[in-house]
């Protein structure tokens, strides 16, 4: 029995220095609360188990927007990128995408860094087992030494240690990502305070030395030209000149006979995974199982580091034993003579059923407890980082006695995010798509800053010195746009000849250049030309007023849809409703209202299985306040 002794008190407790950790940790400590930041290996804070990327489409969004809140992932990846591409670029804003490799190394040291030179925040090694807690409140952690550290409130962001099993083959062992100690006893804790948890799994492929890669068989992927960035801090002219490409290649139909023929040795297949994995990552024998139709699929040999020949295959994820994984490899272009450096493997583990969570991501059974990251069911390092930073403000609003801080889903894709876990709750690790976001045109990447830096601002998150050079850059675009609307653009010779190479048709009188703008492929460097006048020398402002424009009838439709969502989510839901003495409801209905326990009619109407009739029903209820209360 392992004596316990009281040691340290902090304003707040954060369990796991992941990805979702180390943010929580951060906003906590700017906010200037004494915050702890404990973690089962100091040599694995902002450690990528899986792809040494950060971003791509939905993704590169919730960067830019913990960057906009004042949170540190797009620093840290600006920082240590190896390569930056913006994706879909020939498509609308809506869904083009920021993505970097990173060095995967220099990401976790940086990050440590800054984390180690932040006032207010304590690092600590340690193993959490145990929460503190009394009459339903959270007031501290207990260590595998017997430590108990005391607070107003704590974060838990264990991600895939909690009770993790790793699976190769027919080889299984309990184990955190990359061999690391899992956590056992929190996740026995938890369910002894009675939250309900279940098992996801995710995997990840094996890594090959690149010296042994006939990159002569494989397609270059360089990094971009222009300069782009996931702060919006970074300077333009600091963006990496000398990029490290990565390579593309492609499985084949006798790569795919390999994993048909042994399929009963994997894990996935054999029964031994009990865990439900990713939808939209699965792994390559799930690809192949899933898409027997398709003769091959698309790989990336993606660099780890500057300092390492350590390759990334991307998109080969496997759970298969070592020498079938061998073979798979050596079936792919390329890779016919590749060494295997390490193999890929399938990880199990716990995750809270993410409909016990508020939209503060504290948890419904156990006040001042909040959680964030894989362990809510996700999957990615970016919602997981913005999970952690909603969840660290939060946690830190609370040790303040202050409400907390929620984002709509027509505010961030991090609202989204929140949203859909907290309403709809997941049955698979849940990945954000563009797709997910009713609001995209609004959600874009470019303009993540003008959405959500006053919010950073007022919780203390962006300094003046910021804030002042965000105001100035709304000033530029207004100005832009008034510009815009007092040049006349005339249908010179010049003008019509222009207008013919974008192939575009004839003016036939002269019109106002904002007018002029929403024309197809038109930009403002071109009126600039054409008018000899300047609209701004900073380019981001251009790309903002263009896009205003260009978009604005469909930017107006989803304002109108947005609107109607603000009424409904004005219309709140009494904690205390007893959802048994409401005639009408459909029993389905009726057991969703009551064990998500919507807040406001907007977010019952999203609970999936509610119909019209239900939420019709509900509404008189919450209106006339005519109900009956929940008794205790």
């Amino acid at each position: 029995m392992i004596k316990t002794f009281d040691s340290d008190e902090y304003d707040v407790i954060v369990v796991g220095a992941g990805h979702a950790g180390c943010e929580a940790a951060l906003a906590s400590a700017h906010m200037g609360l004494t915050t702890l930041l404990l973690t089962i290996s100091l040599d694995m804070v902002a450690f990528m188990p899986c792809n040494p990327s950060v971003g791509g489409p939905a993704k590169g969004t919730v960067v830019r927007e913990i960057d906009a809140l004042g949170g540190q992932m797009g620093k840290n990846i600006d920082a240590t990128y190896i390569q930056m591409r913006m994706l879909n670029t020939g498509k609308g804003p809506a869904v083009r995408a920021l993505r970097a490799q990173a060095d995967k190394w220099q990401y976790h040291e940086h990050m440590k860094d800054v984390i180690e030179n932040t006032p207010h925040l304590t690092l600590r090694q340690g193993l959490v087992d145990q929460l503190i807690t009394e009459d339903g409140v959270c007031k501290g952690v207990q260590t595998n030494t017997g430590a108990r550290y005391h607070s107003k409130s704590v974060v838990l962001t264990t991600g895939t240690s909690a009770r993790g099993r790793i699976y190769i083959g027919e080889l299984n062992y309990s184990s955190g990502p990359d061999n690391t100690i899992p956590a056992i006893k929190l996740s026995e804790n938890l369910q002894k305070l009675g939250f309900k948890l279940r098992r996801f799994k995710t995997g990840t492929p094996p890594r090959v030395n690149g010296h042994t890669i006939d990159y002569s068989k494989t397609q270059e992927e360089p990094g971009d030209k222009t300069p782009r960035h996931f702060s919006f801090e970074s300077k333009d002219s600091d963006y990496l000149k000398y990029q490290i490409s990565c390579w593309m290649t492609y499985t084949n139909p006798v790569t795919h006979k390999i994993i048909r023929n042994n399929l009963k040795r994997s894990p996935m297949f054999s029964g031994q995974i009990k865990g439900v994995g990713p939808r939209y990552c699965p792994s390559i024998e799930t690809k192949v199982v899933r898409f027997a139709d398709k003769p091959r699929h698309q790989l990336f040999l993606e660099p780890e580091g500057k300092t390492t020949h350590e390759i990334y295959v991307g998109d080969f994820s496997t759970s298969m034993p070592e020498e079938i994984q061998l073979k798979m490899l050596h079936s792919v272009a390329g890779l016919e003579h590749a060494e295997m450096m390490r193999p890929g493997y399938a990880i199990e583990y716990d995750v809270i059923d993410p409909w016990q969570l508020r939209h503060t991501l504290e948890t419904k059974k156990i006040k001042n407890l909040f959680t964030a990251g894989q362990m809510n069911g996700t999957s990615g390092y970016e919602e997981a980082a913005g999970q952690g930073l909603i969840a660290g403000i939060n946690a830190a609003l609370r040790a303040k006695g202050k409400p907390g801080f929620t984002l709509g889903r027509d505010e961030a894709y991090i609202g989204v995010l929140i949203d859909d876990l907290v309403t709809k709750g997941t049955n698979e690790p849940y990945r954000l798509l563009t797709s997910r976001a009713e609001y995209r045109l609004i959600l874009r990447h470019d303009n993540a800053d003008l959405r959500l830096t006053d919010y950073g601002y007022k919780l203390g998150l962006i300094s003046d010195e910021r804030y002042a050079k965000f105001e100035e850059k709304k000033k530029h675009i207004a100005e832009a746009k008034t510009k815009l609307a007092s040049i006349t653009i005339h249908p010179t010779d010049e003008v019509q000849k222009y207008l013919k190479t974008i192939g575009g048709g004839k003016m036939k009188a002269g019109t106002k250049a904002d007018v002029f703008l929403r024309r197809p492929k038109v930009r403002i460097d071109d009126i600039e030309r054409l008018t000899g006048m300047q609209i701004s020398d900073d380019r981001y402002v251009k790309e903002q007023v263009e896009i205003n424009i260009k978009y604005a009838g469909y930017i107006k439709k989803e304002q109108v849809q947005i609107n109607r969502l603000h009424r409904q989510e004005a219309k709140k839901i009494p904690a205390d409703i007893d959802y048994e003495a409401i005639d009408g409801l459909a029993t389905e209905a009726r057991q969703k209202f009551e064990k998500i326990r919507p807040e406001t009619l907007a977010q019952a109407e999203r609970i999936s299985g509610v119909n019209p009739a239900d939420l019709a029903i509900l509404s008189v209820y919450v209106q006339n306040g005519h109900y009956s209360k929940v008794t205790k």
